[in-house]
C-alpha cells in the first residue's frame, strides 16, 4: 500500500497539533511509523486519504457496534440537524436517551448525560465524595478512566500505597486521596478497606478492562468489591464507557450479575458522536446540582445530535439480534487468530468478552497489568503493520481491545485470519 497522501497530511498537522494528533492513541506510538488519515467509512469498512481500504476492528475506539453510517443512525443525525445543533435547554430526546439507560442498565435510576468518558467518571467521584463525605478513591492499576487528575496515576513502590501522578501536571496533591491496588487481587482490596474502610468514599473499576487489552474482571474480585463497598458505606463505581451496551445490551453488570451504585457510561450511547454519562440509584443521583449540593455542568451536555444517534444505536440493539450476532462473530474471530498463532508457533493467549478481543503476544492468560507488560510488543508492533499492509486495520497498542460490529459478515472474518496467518507466519518462532 501507498501512503503519501497520510504522510503529507500528517506533516502538516505536526506543524499545528501537538503531535499531529488530537489523542495519543491514535499516533502510532507503540507500533512506530506515522498514523494513517482517514477519508471515509462505509459499514465495517474505512478508507484513508491514499485510496486503501480496511477491514476495521477500531470501531473508533467501541461506539461503532453498528459499523460505519449505519441507516438509522444517519436517518436520526440527519432529522435532528434540520432541527438545530444545540439549544442550551432541554429537549425531550435527553429524556428519551435517558429512559432507554435506565431501562437497560441494572444500576441506574437516574442518569445525567455529560459530552466525554472522562467528564462521566470526574463527575462520578465528585459526586461519590460529595455523597459519602469521604475523600479517599480506590482504583486499579491498568484500568483507564479518561484524563482526570485524580485517576491519571499509577502505582506505587508497594501495592497500597497512595498514588504517584502518572503524568507531568498532575500534582501530588491532587491524587494524594487516590490508592491504586493490582487489578483482580481480591485479597489487597480485603486488607485495604480493614485498614482504611470508614475514609474510602468510592471504588472505580473497569467490570470487564479494555485499555490493558481485553481483560475481565473475576466473578470472585468483582463479588468482593460489591461486598465490602456495602458493608463499608463506600460508593462502587463501574466504569462501563467502553463495557456499557457492547458485552451485552445492558452492559458488563448485567452480563455479570453484579451492580454497582454509579455507572459511567460513553462511546456507544452517542452513537459515534461525542457524549458521556452518569447514573446510579436515585438518593445518590440526587446529590446532583440542582436536585443537590454537587456541582456539575455542561453547555453542551445532551447535545441534540448526539442523543439523536445515541436513541438510534439503542434502538437497534435493543429490537435486534445483534449481541447473538455479535458473539458468534467474535468467536470466529478469536478461534482464528488462535489457530493461525499456534500453526505459527507463536506463544499467545485471546482476552475476550462479547465483541471486546485482544490477542496478547503472552503464553500465559492476562489477569493484570503487571502481567500485560510481560507480553511481546515488538512482536506486536511487527504484526500490526503485516496486517495493515494486508489491509486489516486492528487497534496500535497491545494494550487496546479490538471491537467486532454487527457490520462484520463470515466472510470478513475469515479474510481477517487469513491476513493474520500470513502476518503471524512472517513471526513465526518456528
Amino acid at each position: 500500500m501507498k501512503h503519501d497522501k497520510s504522510q503529507a497530511a500528517f506533516e502538516r498537522a505536526r506543524r499545528l497539533i501537538p503531535g499531529g494528533v488530537n489523542s495519543p492513541a491514535r499516533a502510532f506510538g507503540a507500533v512506530g511509523g506515522n498514523p494513517i488519515f482517514f477519508h471515509r467509512a462505509e459499514g465495517a469498512f474505512l478508507h484513508d486519504v491514499d485510496g486503501n481500504r480496511y477491514v476495521d476492528f477500531v470501531g473508533s475506539w467501541g461506539p461503532m457496534i453498528l459499523g460505519h453510517r449505519h441507516p438509522a443512525v444517519v436517518e436520526a443525525v440527519e432529522a435532528a440537524l434540520a432541527r438545530g445543533t444545540s439549544f442550551g435547554a432541554p429537549t425531550e430526546a435527553e429524556s428519551e436517551l435517558a429512559q432507554l439507560i435506565v431501562d437497560a442498565v441494572p444500576s441506574v435510576e437516574k442518569v445525567r448525560l455529560v459530552n466525554s468518558g472522562t467528564e462521566a467518571t470526574a463527575s462520578a467521584i465528585r459526586l461519590a465524595r460529595g455523597a459519602t463525605g469521604r475523600a479517599r478513591i480506590v482504583k486499579f492499576a491498568g484500568n483507564y478512566h479518561g484524563h482526570v487528575d485524580s485517576l491519571l496515576v499509577a502505582a506505587g513502590s508497594s501495592a497500597a500505597t497512595l498514588a504517584v501522578p502518572d503524568s507531568p501536571g498532575v500534582t501530588l496533591g491532587t491524587s494524594k486521596d487516590t490508592i491504586v491496588l493490582p487489578y483482580n487481587d481480591t485479597q489487597q482490596v480485603v486488607d485495604l478497606f480493614q485498614e482504611q474502610g470508614d475514609r474510602i468514599a468510592a471504588v472505580i473499576c473497569e467490570p470487564v478492562v479494555g485499555n490493558m487489552g481485553c481483560v475481565p474482571g473475576t466473578p470472585e474480585f468483582l463479588t468482593m468489591l460489591r461486598q465490602l463497598t456495602m458493608h463499608h458505606g463506600a460508593i462502587l463505581i463501574f466504569d462501563e464507557v467502553m463495557s456499557g451496551f457492547r458485552v451485552a445490551y445492558g452492559g458488563a453488570q448485567s452480563r455479570l450479575g453484579i451492580v454497582p451504585d454509579v455507572t459511567t457510561l460513553g462511546k456507544i450511547i452517542g452513537g459515534g458522536l461525542p457524549v458521556g454519562a452518569y447514573g446510579g440509584r436515585a438518593e445518590i443521583m440526587d446529590h446532583v446540582l440542582p436536585a443537590g449540593p454537587v456541582f456539575q455542568a455542561g453547555t453542551l451536555s445532551g447535545n441534540p445530535l448526539a442523543t439523536a444517534a445515541g436513541i438510534a444505536t439503542l434502538r437497534v440493539l435493543r429490537d435486534s439480534d445483534a449481541y447473538a450476532r455479535l458473539e458468534s462473530l467474535s468467536a470466529q474471530l478469536a478461534d482464528g487468530l488462535s489457530r493461525a498463532a499456534v500453526e505459527a508457533g507463536i506463544a499467545h493467549t485471546i482476552g475476550r468478552c462479547g465483541s471486546m478481543m485482544t490477542l496478547f503476544f503472552k503464553g500465559e492468560p492476562v489477569v493484570n497489568w503487571d502481567g500485560a507488560k510481560q507480553c511481546d510488543t515488538k512482536r506486536f508492533a511487527a504484526w500490526f503493520w503485516a496486517l495493515l499492509e494486508r489491509g486489516v486495520y486492528m487497534p496500535c497498542s497491545q494494550f487496546e481491545a479490538l471491537f467486532v460490529s454487527t457490520a462484520h459478515v463470515p466472510d470478513d472474518v475469515e479474510a481477517t485470519v487469513a491476513a493474520a496467518r500470513a502476518a503471524l507466519a512472517e513471526l513465526s518462532d518456528k
